[in-house]
């Protein structure tokens, strides 16, 4: 949709032509997103916005939504994608790119694909294996010859023209498809609208295959990785906006007399800019150069205007509360946005500390920039919390957490639930739970390990990393470590990682006194030319499956190679965390804006860096700032909260210079919004309804692959609520219970489902 709206708005008269032709069939405008975006990078809420902003534009210009999702070349289909269609109002599939795949072919031509959580959609990969065929008998001809489902249905989709630069179909293209139309030898040929061709599959065929779970890309695997800080601003543009939305739905609806006007039109036009920079060969970092440096200006827009709007929103949510004018305080309101209570450790200028604290010394000031840190416990999710002398205490916490150097030359980081270890070259050779009294990293091995690859490709600099890469590689042992916090609510150690001559990797680990997860905050200076470097950490912990993040879910991946399908999987995409979880215990890698990961037998890696030259000789070259995390568990993956845990690393807690009096200060335990009775339930977007300023629009998801009857509680007031689908349309489905004199609902909900609830005032 997004090439249409530039033409509506460069050249209106051609764009009402082509509007003047689709009514009489003459054009058919498919699609149903935004842009051809990538599938592996955005995340859940990304991939619904494509659909509404897309839909949304051909129901209002072409009179019409688009029931076929057309996605010819992307680099891999998250297992979530059939949930999504389906609630898009789409129903068929079509892509041909796992034609492309470099060691199994696809089994499939025509296929009900069926996602994580059983919804299905009737899939159709063009047999002829291209998107921009000529109109030669040949490309007929292996139109039939490579039909892998012909048993169960003798048709096919022929995509001819010339594409993947533009175009279009020649005079002599359709020349000859009219004179191959019924030739002896030849398939049949005849020109239909796409939507033809899945309706009379669908009628006379009734025992297609099915194909269960992702669509795994067997190619381009590179492409988790290239182009590092777009693929960091795409993750923070993805939360702020997660933020900015909810926030200005609470100032909004909050109470009868606000005056907060939604943002609505920037928030869109801002939607627009993240969704068209996950075009499929933008995001995962695989175009020119000119096109980043276009998105690095787009991206700058977004994060600033998202900023400012998720403060002028905070703001007018904290006067809401606090009903009054706060613009002159001096204090300090925490606010959360996760949906689950938490602590953490917040970082204040001194003077705002002297002001809350008066003659009360810091218990630590921060070395890097001299802010005071004080703990702040049990905020409520969807809550504020106010920073005082009666809510925060500024003593010395009970258990410290601290740092040492020993006599053999290893640092040791220890709280009171773990204790960690490391060498001279940085690497963690002990990682301790002394509450399950477990050593995680076996003898002679290590965790934290840098590793430098050789990346030469076949072909595709920017999108392919090859399985012989595994074999060729350095681990990088020299390095510098210096304590630079002593606690004791936060301790530090900081690793100095030489590369190259022309690069150098610093980080800051960190251990805080109220949890046993291990954050890693890195710096990087890069210079190399086709090099990745990947961080690797061996667990004493043994599984056939290692656990990914997708949208709205996580999909299991084997930690082994015993058929050329597990082979393949050698480098996977993740989102917010990877986990290696037996029964009993399990760790999970965290982290802030990777991708690329890859788990053998006990042994996990995450990409960091590539350095590829082609199409962009400058790709990823100079600084980078990312952060990554361990976070060790008891559980399993499913009865741990993983989840939960990846989302706090990602969503900090939000800080407004602003005080809330006192004696309103107990506002903070009713939140805005709580999930209770399922912690396999998240609750992650909250909007206001797009068609509506009345309602709004909140939603949720299953996250760990189980059955749960949520109870939903909102302070913001409604008379009514309904199901919808992505579109906002109400759908049919198990009914919302309302309690009787309560403003909590009770919402049903399959394995990895997303449920959207309009609320109505």
């Amino acid at each position: 949709a997004q090439q249409f709206e530039w033409l509506k708005e460069d050249y209106p008269s051609l764009f009402k032509r082509i509007q003047d032709k689709a009514k009489t069939g003459q054009f058919v405008p498919i699609g149903g997103t935004w842009v051809e975006m990538d599938c592996n990078i955005p995340s859940g809420e990304s991939l619904a916005r494509q659909f509404l902003l897309g839909q949304r534009f051909y129901k209002q210009h072409f009179g019409q939504t688009c029931d076929v999702f057309w996605l010819p070349d992307t680099f891999g289909y998250s297992s979530q994608l059939p949930q999504i269609v389906r609630l898009a109002g789409a129903k068929y599939f079509f892509t041909q790119k796992l034609s492309w795949n470099n060691i199994n072919k696809f089994p499939n031509t025509t296929f009900w694909w069926t996602g994580l959580d059983g919804s299905s959609v009737l899939t159709h990969m063009a047999p002829s294996e291209t998107y921009s065929a000529q109109c030669r008998p040949g490309e007929l001809i292996n139109g039939v010859k490579k039909h892998k489902d012909v048993a169960y249905s003798n048709e096919s989709l022929y995509l001819f023209g010339n594409g993947d630069g533009g175009g279009g179909p020649l005079r002599s293209m359709l020349e000859r498809l009219r004179r191959m139309a019924n030739v002896d030898g030849l398939p049949r040929v005849k020109q239909s609208h796409p939507r033809e061709f899945y309706e009379h599959v669908e009628k006379t065929t009734r025992e297609l295959v099915a194909w269960k779970g992702e669509l795994y890309f067997e190619l381009h695997r590179g492409t988790y990785t290239s182009q590092s800080n777009n693929k960091l601003w795409n993750r923070q543009s993805e939360f702020l906006l997660r933020d900015a939305e909810l926030l200005c739905t609470v100032a909004s609806f909050g109470s009868e007399d606000s005056e907060f006007e939604y943002p609505a039109e920037e928030l869109t036009r801002l939607w627009k800019l993240v969704c068209l920079n996950q075009f499929h060969d933008v995001v995962p970092g695989s175009a020119i150069n000119m096109v980043y440096r276009d998105s690095d200006k787009m991206y700058k827009d977004i994060i600033s205007s998202a900023n400012r709007i998720r403060k002028e929103a905070l703001a007018n949510v904290c006067r809401s509360v606090a009903g009054t004018d706060l613009t002159s305080s001096q204090g300090l309101t925490v606010v959360n946005t996760t949906g689950w209570m938490r602590s953490g450790i917040v970082a204040i200028p001194a003077f705002t500390y002297a002001n809350i604290f008066s003659d009360t010394s810091p218990v630590q000031i921060r070395a890097s920039d001299s802010a005071v840190l004080v703990p702040v416990a049990n905020v409520a999710g969807f809550g504020l919390h106010s920073v005082s002398a009666e809510t925060c205490s500024v003593r010395a916490p009970k258990h410290p957490v601290h740092v040492s150097k020993t006599d053999k030359d290893t640092y040791l980081l220890e709280n009171r639930f773990v204790s960690v270890t490391f060498n001279a070259s940085g690497h963690i050779v002990s990682f301790y739970d002394k509450t399950e009294g477990r050593e995680l990293v076996p003898k002679d091995a290590a965790a934290n390990v840098f590793e430098l690859y050789d990346d030469v490709p076949l072909y595709w600099d920017a999108w392919d990393i090859e399985i012989y890469s595994l074999e060729k590689y350095q681990t990088l042992k020299s390095a510098v470590v210096l304590i630079v916090e002593e606690g004791p609510l936060v301790a530090s150690i900081s690793v100095r990682v030489p590369i190259s001559d022309g690069s150098v990797l610093t980080q800051t680990i960190s251990l805080s006194e109220h949890s046993p997860r291990l954050d890693f905050d890195c710096s990087v200076d890069w210079h190399e030319n086709r090099k990745c470097l990947k961080v690797s950490f061996t667990w004493d912990i043994y599984s056939d499956v290692a656990t990914y993040e997708t949208q709205f879910g996580v999909v299991q991946r084997p930690t082994h190679r015993n058929t050329t399908w597990d082979m393949a999987k050698f480098e996977v995409c993740g989102h917010k965390f990877a986990d290696l979880s037996e029964f009993g215990y399990g760790v999970a890698l965290l982290n802030d804006c990777k991708y690329g990961f890859s788990t053998l037998g006990n042994s996990m890696s995450m990409s960091l860096l590539r350095a590829p030259k082609a199409p962009d000789e400058h790709s990823d070259m100079g600084h980078h700032s990312f952060r990554y995390a361990i976070y060790p568990h008891t559980g399993t993956f499913s009865e741990s909260n993983v989840v939960q845990e990846a989302y706090q690393f990602n969503v900090p807690l939000l800080e407004l210079p602003i005080t809330i009096p006192p004696q309103i200060s107990s506002l903070r335990k009713r939140p805005f919004f709580s999930v209770s009775g399922a912690r396999n339930v998240v609750l992650d977007t909250v909007k206001r309804a797009e068609d509506d300023k009345t309602s709004y629009i909140v939603r949720l998801y299953e996250a760990y692959g189980g059955h749960a009857r949520a109870l939903l509680t909102s302070r913001l007031p409604f008379s009514s609520v309904c199901k919808v689908n992505l579109l906002e349309e109400p759908m049919d489905g198990p009914g919302i219970e309302r309690l009787d004199h309560s403003t909590a609902l009770k919402v049903p909900f399959k394995p990895f489902e997303v449920v959207s609830l309009l609320f109505t005032l």
